[in-house]
């Protein structure tokens, strides 16, 4: 599921303070300071301003706008059949938070990831109660958007309730502890408390290989995000033996997805929309450029890994459906491959080439 893209704009309206109980105040939706407007659409959305609003709107309101008025109609809350319906419409209202704060991220929209970040923040809170460990992935996604835009005072403050919850709840799942201790690693990356970070990417890598297994694709990014450490630290060869583990892990799961792709190519399924969510694209493709920039700046470059790596980006374009790129990518590992003679890529990798060319020339369902 991709979000759709927002429009530009959204209508707000002045308060009146009248239409509403004595002592009900109303508070901006993105900063809780005293709200003066309200989306004149939903009419159960607050703002201090009209920058606030418009910030919503671009980020998440428009998405969510008609979503919010029964979630917020507090005159049947003491019914129990609507408050029901109201917790089914909160996880649902979570969900489409989440997944368009993660494709914001995912494009480096930081600014307008903030908004989703926060509905999904609080509408968790309304959803579960404070202090709950239900609130962790909000803790943690909404740092991950003021991450980027270098508010780490208030990282820390989001990580360190997060860090709370976990610790109160010691039974929790692996899948959580291992989000925060990634997001703990990459929060001391950027402060420059880079043993205290690698100290956080182990952990994000044992509890990745406990909740998914030891060869699951899952605990690539921490072995990617070690390796950037290092890699600050001026330790090559560490950096080097990191991306090799990483791009291996990559090209097991990428050749099966790639199988997968091959056997429904002449069905009526679109199987070139489906395997990833935008987000998780846009991650490994940023992972696998960049191994591929450093091992194509070293001085004694490795073919072999150039061949890997660059064999993993020409798969993950032609499964994604865009061609151009997986003929240009395929082309770059072919010609590493072949300095290297009977080299095992090099066969697999003409392979995916003549399958690229004869798409080109005779276009198939699903690369329009």
């Amino acid at each position: 599921m991709e979000p759709d893209e927002p429009g530009t704009s959204g209508v707000a309206t002045k308060i009146m303070p009248l239409a509403f109980p004595k002592g009900k105040e109303k508070y901006c939706e993105l900063c809780q300071r005293e709200a003066y407007i309200q989306c004149s659409e939903c009419q159960v959305t607050f703002y201090c301003n009209a920058d606030h609003q418009q910030a919503d709107w671009v980020g998440i309101h428009e998405r969510i706008c008609q979503m919010l008025v029964p979630i917020r109609a507090m005159k049947d809350i003491y019914d129990p059949s609507v408050r029901k319906k109201n917790q089914l419409r909160k996880r649902h209202l979570i969900k489409i938070c989440t997944l368009v704060a993660q494709s914001k991220l995912s494009e480096g929209k930081g600014e307008e990831a903030l908004p989703a970040a926060h509905c999904c923040l609080q509408t968790s809170i309304d959803l579960y109660g404070p202090n709950t460990i239900q609130l962790v992935p909000a803790y943690i996604l909404l740092a991950e958007a003021n991450m980027g835009l270098g508010n780490l005072a208030v990282v820390a403050e989001l990580l360190s309730q997060a860090e709370w919850a976990v610790l109160k709840n010691p039974e929790l799942g692996a899948s959580i502890q291992q989000q925060l201790h990634r997001s703990l690693g990459q929060f001391y990356t950027t402060t420059g408390n880079l043993e205290t970070a690698l100290f956080h990417f182990a952990n994000d890598i044992y509890f990745a290989c406990e909740e998914y297994g030891l060869d699951s694709s899952a605990t690539t990014k921490g072995y990617f995000l070690i390796a950037d450490v290092f890699a600050r630290q001026g330790k090559t060869l560490i950096v080097h033996s990191l991306y090799s583990e990483v791009a291996e892990r990559w090209h097991k799961h990428l050749s099966s997805l790639l199988e997968t792709h091959q056997k429904h190519a002449d069905s009526s399924v679109d199987s070139s929309v489906s395997f990833y969510e935008k987000s998780q694209r846009v991650e490994m493709e940023e992972m696998l450029r960049v191994m591929l920039e450093f091992e194509q700046k070293q001085s004694r470059r490795d073919v072999n890994h150039i061949a890997l790596i660059a064999h993993n980006l020409a798969m993950l374009w032609f499964v994604s459906g865009d061609l151009h790129k997986a003929q240009d990518f395929a082309s770059t590992a072919l010609q590493a491959s072949m300095q290297i003679p009977k080299h095992k890529l090099t066969e697999p990798i003409q392979e995916l080439l003549q399958q690229v060319e004869s798409l080109q020339t005779e276009p198939q369902p699903g690369f329009a």
